[in-house]
């Protein structure tokens, strides 16, 4: 009798065993703790500026990731299951928050850089949109999910049913956004959408005419903007933003004051030269360094080995989430697409951010996700990193049965 009661908990400790062990993705954990070491680096070295007055940055970023392994911990406790159904009502809230952004008082929401973007409270400022991305990725995954499963046969006119959803549903917090008015968060929501309308298995014919009707729209609002700026802010166009455009599109026609983030981030980014200047050594200073312009503390820090090891480990990030979304899209189409939405957005912000501190693209007041300073950023890419560990979970649970 005792012996069968010894035999009976030690199976049950080891089942417990194995259930716990599901939940241990190192994979996930090596490369997070990598972007964390990256992040406070950079940003250790960044706010030495005398800009900064020697605020402790390090110690806020800190606090903003240790919330969020809390978040991603707690996500752990849903399955995919309960997030699709309630992938409607998060998507509602996102709306809600971004609705009341734009009719709240200036006490709590008063403009910054010219756009109504932030509820701002004693101690603390929190961007709804930052938060709305993920919610309108689980609401466009399950959208399209579930357009799969009620129409099994796929046709043209199915397609753009789809599509139709789809682009109602990414073009709500886009209008509240522009209403604030942000261009570059706009532009992110719109990259997300494109990417998951691809891979949605929409046909190629509806897809490469909304590409091309797309690329037609955008090539024609800048070049109406650089060709007529004046008539550009007539139509409601901000002054800012035309400036931003004209510099990127042609910087050696503007003034230095319209050119002095590019100039000093290339400053900064050369003079890292190879290896970097180390810590506690910059010598360039410029706006947002903690913020808009990490990479190119990076740079000057670490030099072009350290920028390309960053490269590299974004790299990483993004090939495992490529490789786990198709891995289960055979038994979890929704879990898949979460991982190519998550996916969209770190593209974007990677591909934006380091590009308008080399000067290939406008600057806008995108992060580096996971390295740049800042409690909403930190805390939505959480949450979108949470998501895609529950979903790598739920994988290895699913591979674990499968083989038994």
């Amino acid at each position: 009798m005792l012996n069968n009661r010894l035999i009976k908990q030690k199976k049950f400790g080891d089942l417990v065993s194995k259930k716990q062990s599901y939940y241990i993705q190192n994979d996930l954990i090596f490369i997070f703790f990598l972007f964390v070491c990256v992040s406070l680096l950079s940003i250790y070295n960044a706010q030495q500026l005398e800009q900064y007055g020697g605020e402790n940055f390090v110690l806020k970023q800190i606090i903003w990731f240790t919330i969020g392994v809390c978040i991603v911990a707690a996500i752990q406790f849903l399955d995919l299951d309960q997030l699709y159904k309630a992938s409607i009502y998060i998507y509602g809230f996102g709306l809600l928050i971004l609705a009341i952004l734009l009719v709240s008082p200036e006490s709590i929401a008063r403009e910054i850089n010219g756009a109504k973007s932030w509820f701002t409270f004693p101690g603390l400022s929190l961007q709804p949109a930052e938060f709305t991305k993920m919610a309108t990725i689980l609401f466009l995954a399950a959208t399209i999910d579930k357009h799969k499963t009620k129409y099994g046969m796929q046709s043209l006119k199915t397609d753009t049913l789809l599509l139709v959803k789809l682009l109602i549903i990414i073009a709500l917090p886009v209008l509240l956004i522009m209403g604030q008015p942000d261009f570059g968060t706009a532009m992110v929501y719109l990259f997300i959408a494109g990417m998951i309308i691809i891979l949605s298995g929409i046909d190629w014919k509806i897809i490469m005419t909304l590409i091309l009707a797309g690329a037609l729209f955008v090539t024609a609002a800048l070049g109406f903007i650089i060709k007529f700026p004046d008539l550009a802010q007539q139509m409601g166009v901000e002054a800012y933003q035309i400036d931003r455009i004209m510099t990127w599109f042609d910087p050696s026609q503007q003034s230095s004051d319209a050119t002095f983030h590019f100039d000093r981030a290339y400053m900064a980014l050369g003079s890292g030269q190879l290896f970097g200047k180390g810590m506690d050594n910059l010598q360039v200073s410029f706006p947002e360094a903690h913020t808009d312009f990490i990479f190119a503390v990076v740079g000057e820090s670490f030099g072009f080995i350290g920028s390309a090891l960053v490269i590299f480990l974004y790299f990483l990030l993004l090939y495992k989430l490529v490789t786990l979304g198709l891995s289960v899209y055979k038994h979890s189409p929704f879990g898949s697409y979460l991982c190519f939405g998550f996916l969209s957005i770190l593209l974007i912000h990677i591909f934006q951010n380091i590009g308008m501190s080399l000067g290939i693209m406008p600057i806008t007041g995108i992060p580096l996700l996971l390295i740049s300073y800042g409690g909403s950023s930190v805390l939505s890419t959480m949450i979108g990193f949470g998501i895609i560990y529950r979903v790598a979970v739920e994988h290895t649970i699913h591979n674990d049965y499968l083989f038994k």
